[in-house]
């Protein structure tokens, strides 16, 4: 299931850059090499749809988010081989986003007083978490390009508001030790590439690997250790 629901995303990637035309119209002013573009100050925006999944502990969690993309170039090409590149800053602003878990349940426990080990069920939140995201640090570095393509590294790291504690913990009253919050922080890594469709558009894919933890914000923070989010999005440049 997993897997076809990635195939399902990238899906419409592999589409787009498969029906483009192998070559141009005779006569017509070839595309401009990528660099052209991304010339020391290029901005670049636009809209991205994300989902993942998490690993570990954290297999049965799923998520999605939509958003917007920003990002200034800072440098011209430097730096040696094939490493040569430039540097770019960018943030991302996500309006919704979403992680999916297990339903509300019982779960066993155990635990030691007086020196005897008792056991017990427990109740356990779950369910659809809302909410919205920022990234306000992404640090890209964009490598050198072919006709076409520009691949791209990058480090970040943003914040996560829901609209309940996450990830769903124990259910206990309010103020007693066990509890989640409402704020998360999502460092990650990426790789990526754009793949330019136009002299000013690409499409842009990023795979990342990410952690949600609360920093000890709340009583508790199991956070989740690892997901996997590839990121789909199309940019304009200017």
């Amino acid at each position: 299931m997993r897997i076809r629901t990635l195939f399902n995303f990238c899906l419409p990637l592999v589409v787009s850059i498969v029906s483009l035309p192998a070559q141009k119209v005779l006569g017509q002013k070839p595309d401009p090499p990528p660099a052209a573009v991304m010339a020391r100050g290029a901005w670049e925006f636009g809209p991205f749809a994300n989902g993942g999944f998490g690993t570990g502990d954290r297999s049965s969690f799923s998520f999605f988010d939509v958003g917007v993309h920003a990002g200034n170039v800072l440098t011209s090409p430097v730096g040696p081989g094939i490493l040569k590149g430039q540097f770019e800053f960018a943030a991302e602003l996500m309006p919704l986003w979403q992680a999916y878990t297990p339903a509300p349940h019982l779960q066993n426990v155990s635990y030691v007083a007086d020196g005897v080990t008792h056991f017990a069920q427990i109740a356990v939140s779950g369910g659809t978490f809302t909410g919205v995201s920022l990234t306000p640090v992404i640090l890209r570095w964009n490598l050198q390009s072919t006709h076409k393509m520009v691949p791209y590294i990058q480090g970040a790291g943003g914040l996560i508001w829901t609209n309940h504690k996450f990830p769903p913990d124990f259910l206990v009253p309010e103020g007693v030790p066990g509890r989640t919050s409402v704020f998360n922080f999502t460092p990650q890594f990426g790789v990526g590439f754009h793949y330019f469709v136009k002299p000013k558009r690409s499409i842009a894919f990023t795979a990342n690997a990410v952690h949600i933890s609360s920093a000890s914000l709340g009583d508790r923070n199991p956070g989740v250790n690892a997901s996997v989010q590839l990121q789909l999005g199309y940019t304009w440049w200017k």
